[in-house]
């Protein structure tokens, strides 16, 4: 009787937990788009299975909690620099790495605040992947208002309720792929202030592009996997171009963004949560410099680190060989601490090695 009670409330609770905005269905129009979309879901343009290997899914998960690898989080709190960025000049080319995927970003005037990730951990699990000390330096009331949101796919570490809430009176226009804006409409956003874009369609304002381009990832924040739209951004301008990577495995899509928009300034590119067996989602090192080198960039930024363990590999280990496998490369590295500025017209600005330090 006790047993039936305690299952009784247990799954009372887990209802009414469920029942929170954060885990609102999204809403897409059942239509044809560029990306493939079929049967209520949207698909990569190539075969990418989540699991590389032939193990189930079930028997990746044990294998992945119970493999215990060294240094998966740093024992000390990470170095960082934390930027008032209220106080930038609003006319300074700069970037600012917030930790994992989240930039504040200003080019010629216009500012974009991508992927933000406020919260102290990126699941619907209380208290589980947890930031690591010292590298969520940066909250809502430390971000100025901002010209443009930009979020590349509805995963927890990139689409976090809280924060994107918390950014909303800040927020002039967001842009997101297909069905991913249905989240932010849901949560108070104004419609008008969404849009919401196919792969390569493009959003424009005098002499701004933004290009939401694609990716070969999948989304998902629950149990329901792809009703969204996954991407990434290229954001045009007379004197600057930047790609934003999102999360990507590494496929031919980089060589056709080249071809249809021309060499970027710098590209920001996934590099950290890795892992052999998820190589179709997720860009091994190698590959985040082959990306780097098909986008013909002039500098790479390596994100998606140093924030959150998601996969097994040392918490270091992701810059450690962006780094060696960087070293005479074609384009320029830019490897900051969380919340230093990057003077995007400054190519010869240093960046230390920190977290060797």
């Amino acid at each position: 009787m006790l047993i039936a009670a305690f299952c009784f409330l247990l799954a009372s609770a887990s209802l009414l937990y469920l029942r929170q905005p954060q885990f609102a269905s999204p809403v897409v129009v059942d239509r044809t788009y560029i990306a493939p979309y079929h049967s209520g879901v949207f698909h990569n343009t190539v075969p990418a299975p989540i699991l590389a290997n032939s193990d189930g899914l079930l028997t990746a998960w044990i294998k992945f909690l119970t493999n215990k690898i060294p240094e998966a989080t740093p024992d000390f709190a990470l170095p960082s620099e934390k930027t008032d960025l209220h106080a930038l000049d609003k006319e300074s080319n700069v970037m600012v790495w917030m930790g994992h995927s989240s930039y504040f970003i200003q080019l010629d005037g216009v500012r974009f605040l991508v992927d933000p990730v406020f919260s102290d951990n990126a699941s619907p699990v209380p208290y589980t992947n947890l930031a690591f000390e010292g590298s969520n330096i940066y909250q809502a009331e430390d971000i100025p208002e901002v010209d443009y949101l930009l979020i590349t796919h509805d995963h927890w570490d990139h689409l976090d309720h809280p924060s994107v809430v918390a950014v909303r009176e800040k927020v002039a226009q967001a842009i997101t792929p297909i069905g991913v804006g249905s989240y932010l409409t849901q949560w108070g956003y104004d419609e008008s202030k969404v849009f919401e874009g196919d792969w390569y369609d493009s959003f424009e304002q005098g002499q701004l592009q933004i290009h939401i381009l694609p990716a070969q990832h999948f989304s998902g924040r629950l149990l329901k996997r792809n009703q969204t739209l996954w991407g990434s951004f290229a954001l045009i301008m007379p004197k600057h171009k930047v790609y934003i990577g999102g999360d990507s495995g590494y496929g031919d899509h980089f060589r056709q963004i080249h071809a249809r928009l021309g060499a970027f300034d710098v590209a920001i590119l996934e590099a950290g949560q890795y892992n052999e067996n998820w190589r179709h989602i997720h860009m091994m090192p190698e590959e985040t410099v082959q990306a780097t080198l098909d986008l013909q960039a002039k500098a790479m930024i390596p994100a998606h680190n140093s924030k959150f363990k998601l996969s097994k590999h040392a918490w270091h280990e992701p810059l450690e060989r962006i780094s060696e496998l960087s070293h005479d490369a074609n384009f320029r590295l830019m490897t900051p601490m969380i919340g230093q500025v990057m003077w995007l017209d400054d190519e010869q600005q240093n960046f230390e090695r920190w977290w060797q330090q």
